[in-house]
């Protein structure tokens, strides 16, 4: 009975296309789009690192226990260095892409970029604020 169902309900192409809109959509822009149908798109890559500005970017999980431990450190960051410097944070498992990009092997993974967007420091795991207000002060002082 439910074979029937199933085979009725993928018979017009507006189901099959809502069908594939479902699929891309829970698979975080993975999309199994049927013919004809146009895959979601992602959305483009932000500008990281920030141009002109000293950046750290934090890839992890809104999940992850040091993760969840260090969102509130990277919220003081935020205010304490607003117009200084960028803190960016990249939640790995909604952007499967960023961590490719940027080479992680473990979350959380903090990167330090220079005024001139090169990368000067890595840090994986854990990082305590006083260990990142150090390495910002540092390289905002270059």
């Amino acid at each position: 009975m439910a074979g029937q169902v199933a085979r009725r309900m993928f018979r017009t192409p507006l189901r099959t296309a809502l069908l594939a809109l479902a699929l891309a959509l829970t698979l975080g822009g993975f999309a199994l789009a049927a013919p004809g149908v146009l895959p979601v798109p992602k959305p483009a890559p932000s500008a990281i690192p920030v141009k002109g500005t000293v950046t750290v970017v934090d890839l992890g999980a809104k999940t992850c226990i040091p993760c969840k431990m260090m969102a509130p450190i990277l919220a003081e960051l935020e205010r304490e260095y607003k117009g200084r410097a960028a803190v960016v944070f990249i939640d790995v498992r909604e952007d499967f892409d960023a961590a490719k990009r940027f080479g992680i092997r473990a979350i959380p993974t903090q990167i330090f970029y220079d005024k001139k967007g090169r990368e000067v420091a890595r840090h994986e795991g854990f990082m305590d604020k006083q260990s990142m207000t150090a390495k910002l002060n540092s390289l905002l002082a270059q």
